[in-house]
């Protein structure tokens, strides 16, 4: 399952590392929806009912857009069907928040969206899972490995949209020289590369009108090998461009091809966190902060903490927004007792993200 995730990416740098290719081989940056980037929080720690930044096709908003342009959007973490007749969303009597793969064309919830091409990728950090230790549960982060940095197929056409650009340079009508494409290689991704998680979507509207409600569930898998110790299911991740274009291109991919790319995946990697990230109100580096479970040995930086230190201490922290503080300074005192601290290069990490950012 998957019931807790992690995105700390302020808007815009969602939307850098969210860059994708069209059928045409073209390389886009998706635009927040208006008025979605505002909605969007940061957060270390998110819960179902927060909203959450999904990647979709932009037909969805506009019936005039390219099937495979994308855009960004927030939405609740928890799909409130279309039909649902109750005025309020909380009313719902079971969760939706995950969703089997193997039952999606079973239940109407997820059905119906499915086939009407609702589909859409949850952009994280990575997700927390637990696993069940005797009577205590130790949790864990999940994530893509992050040694090489930016995707290698990013890098090699990185180059290609550069020369591409210098190609097709042209006059605009007013005598203007359009360099769009070299300015979205310009705003090249380098920083963490976030987990693509397969879900479905929908939109309900209030019995007596109000605004529309964009929601969705994570569509959920049995747990590759390497994760079966920590829980027996995991999200469908969607593993590279093409498995995320293929997912989004709902009028070239059908569903029930679409379906087969909610596989297995043993493409994840993941470190023990503290008990802090237990408690939902908890939002701050600490929830991600390693741990070691036997407190013999030091803790080392791994290839992807150290680049998580690398990104999260260039600068870009200062443009994200500071999430919300829930917890309290008792419930903080009494966690930091039980936690053990980062030595080396995560420390400095942790240090660069607690960096206090600017606000709009």
């Amino acid at each position: 399952m998957c019931g807790r995730t992690a995105c700390t990416l302020a808007p815009d740098e969602v939307s850098r590392a969210c860059s994708y290719r069209n059928r045409g081989g073209q390389r886009r940056q998706p635009r927040w929806r208006d008025g979605d980037a505002d909605k969007y929080r940061p957060s270390y720690n998110k819960s179902p009912q927060s909203m959450s930044p999904v990647l979709v096709s932009h037909r969805h908003f506009d019936k005039a857009a390219p099937v495979d342009e994308c855009v960004l959007a927030s939405m609740r973490w928890g799909l409130i069907p279309a039909w649902f007749k109750e005025s309020d969303p909380s009313k719902m009597q079971y969760s939706t928040s995950n969703c089997r793969s193997e039952n999606i064309l079973e239940k109407k919830s997820y059905k119906d969206p499915l086939l009407k091409g609702q589909r859409c990728v949850i952009m994280a950090d990575g997700f927390y899972e637990w696993r069940r230790v005797d009577k205590e549960k130790q949790p864990f982060f999940i994530y893509f490995p992050q040694k090489n940095g930016p995707s290698q197929e990013r890098k090699e056409d990185q180059q290609q949209d550069v020369t591409s650009s210098t190609r097709n340079t042209v006059m605009s009508e007013r005598g203007e020289i359009s360099h769009d494409l070299a300015e979205e290689s310009e705003a090249e991704w380098s920083g963490w590369r976030l987990l693509t998680m397969a879900g479905v979507f929908d939109c309900w509207t209030p019995p007596g009108g109000g605004e529309a409600l964009y929601s969705y569930s994570v569509i959920t898998v049995n747990a590759s090998p390497n994760l079966q110790s920590i829980h027996d299911r995991m999200p469908a991740i969607l593993d590279g461009e093409d498995e995320v274009r293929r997912w989004l291109d709902f009028g070239e991919v059908r569903s029930l091809d679409a379906i087969k790319l909610l596989q297995s995946k043993d493409v994840l990697t993941f470190h023990p966190v503290s008990s802090f990230v237990n408690n939902s109100r908890n939002n701050s580096p600490e929830c991600l902060q390693p741990v070691d479970l036997d407190r013999k040995k030091a803790i080392k930086a791994t290839a992807s903490s150290k680049m998580m230190m690398s990104w999260l201490s260039s600068g870009s922290p200062a443009k994200r927004k500071e999430p919300e503080a829930k917890e309290t300074k008792g419930e903080k005192d009494s966690e930091a007792k039980s936690r053990c601290k980062p030595t080396g290069g995560l420390q400095l990490w942790l240090q660069g993200a607690n960096k206090k950012p600017r606000t709009k």
